[in-house]
């Protein structure tokens, strides 16, 4: 891996790509110190501490900032981030199953696509633009956030807001055009790396220093250890497959004999990424931000709507004091499960793999093309998705283990440590297949 990103550095338009990437990412990590016009940021920082503290609202806005690489907590422009376009996407990927006329456009090539493309980047906005006068709206209801009560400063807020994130998802198609990896992806990754040197530092100083030598010396291999047994197992779940073998038949074409030789579909073990976790999360906390921007404060509200709250609230979980919350994770865990099983239904259709297999004169061995094809592939599907969502499990479930045991809430856990490592992976194999690439056309001009 080493060896590979010393030769794309020695490679001047690879280093020109990777040197554009980091760049960009520098404009990101500059632009989360850019505070929003309007706000009183000393009571900002009071109430999100005050969240911090116990408040029922606190894994949502943690989440959130961790995503956004600190930007929420210091509401600065980009505190939005690129949520609203990475829901504008699952949103127009679910039209797009759903509506034939989408699905034909898709299907249609480069002209359909843009145009799908197009649609995506204004949803993004109308989101931006949603989210950010729902924020900017419950701020001037409740007085102290904004310098002044002018409605002039909600559109100025939302304004910026919206411009930031709009920013952003334009840097994220940049960095796809023009430098290494996919842009959106290294946009939310590069805001999650950017908290785990303060995260590991708050680690060690909560569990290892101020110990005697001989605990500072175990917790900290313990730690250690963890991590390294995290980021193996996000590894080996990302790249495992099950392959399938296709036979191709064999038939004449004028005077030649074509065809004959053998293939592989490979299904991934982890077919819906880190989607079931995202999804799973979105559906717990989004009753918890709605609470906290209504009454602003869930401690207002009914016991009975309390107790549910409770029950989705991710610290309570095996939490000593508050075992019969971890009831919750039960939830949790049925709809990850769920929402693996929805989400690669709609993005992997194995009716369509064995039309196009018949077509070219391929076949499964032992299996008679057309639906019994299907069906064959429906049924390994099946297997090879429930062991990619127990895989999501146990390393989204581990974080809170500790974090409800031993306090250690930190955000290279679960969700994040998962995008951070397919981000990174999926970075270094476009710069080896652009290596390869470009060794071929110098071969062939040679």
């Amino acid at each position: 891996m080493l060896e590979a990103i010393k030769n794309a550095f020695k490679t001047k338009e690879i280093r020109v790509k990777i040197l554009f990437t980091l760049a960009m990412v520098v404009v990101i990590r500059l632009g989360t110190a850019i505070p929003v016009p309007g706000m009183d940021l000393a009571n900002y920082s009071s109430w999100y501490e005050g969240l911090a503290s116990g408040s029922e609202g606190v894994n949502l806005f943690d989440l959130l900032d961790r995503f956004t690489g600190g930007s929420f907590e210091k509401f600065s422009v980009f505190a939005l981030n690129i949520t609203p376009y990475i829901t504008s996407s699952i949103i127009m990927q679910l039209l797009t199953i759903a509506i034939p006329a989408l699905e034909e456009m898709q299907r249609d090539g480069e002209e359909g696509r843009k145009k799908i493309t197009k649609w995506t980047r204004y949803l993004t906005v109308a989101l931006a633009v949603l989210e950010s006068s729902l924020m900017a709206l419950g701020f001037y209801r409740s007085p102290g956030f904004l310098i002044a009560q002018s409605p002039l400063l909600v559109v100025q807020i939302v304004a910026a807001m919206t411009a930031g994130s709009t920013f952003l998802m334009w840097v994220g198609e940049r960095i796809t055009e023009k430098g290494v990896g996919n842009g959106i992806s290294i946009v939310l990754g590069a805001n999650i790396i950017s908290r785990m040197p303060a995260d590991i530092a708050t680690l060690f100083e909560q569990f290892v220093f101020h110990k005697p030598i001989i605990q500072q010396v175990l917790i900290a291999v313990l730690i250690i250890a963890i991590i390294i047994a995290m980021v193996v197992l996000v590894i080996l779940l990302n790249g495992a497959e099950r392959k399938i073998p296709v036979q191709y038949a064999k038939k004449m074409q004028g005077r030649r004999m074509l065809g004959g030789n053998t293939a592989e579909i490979p299904l991934k073990v982890n077919t819906a990424g880190v989607m079931p976790i995202i999804f799973a999360m979105s559906l717990f906390q989004f009753p918890i931000i709605i609470t906290s921007f209504v009454t602003g404060n869930s401690g207002s509200a009914p016991l009975w709507w309390q107790e549910i709250l409770a029950y989705l609230n991710q610290n309570n979980w095996f939490n000593p004091l508050r075992w019969r919350y971890t009831l919750g994770l039960v939830a949790y865990m049925l709809l990850m499960i769920f929402f693996a099983y929805f989400y690669t239904s709609i993005t992997f259709n194995p009716l369509e793999i064995a039309d196009n297999m018949k077509k070219q004169g391929g076949f499964i061995p032992g299996i008679r093309p057309g639906k019994p094809t299907s069906d064959y592939l429906q049924g390994i599907l099946k297997y090879v998705i429930f062991i990619g969502v127990v895989g999501l499990i146990i390393i989204g479930v581990v974080p809170f283990i500790f974090n409800g045991i031993f306090g250690a809430n930190v955000s290279f856990g679960g969700t994040s440590l998962i995008i951070v490592v397919s981000v990174i992976l999926e970075t270094l194999k476009q710069i080896e297949s652009q290596m390869l690439v470009r060794n071929y056309k110098g071969f062939l001009e040679g």
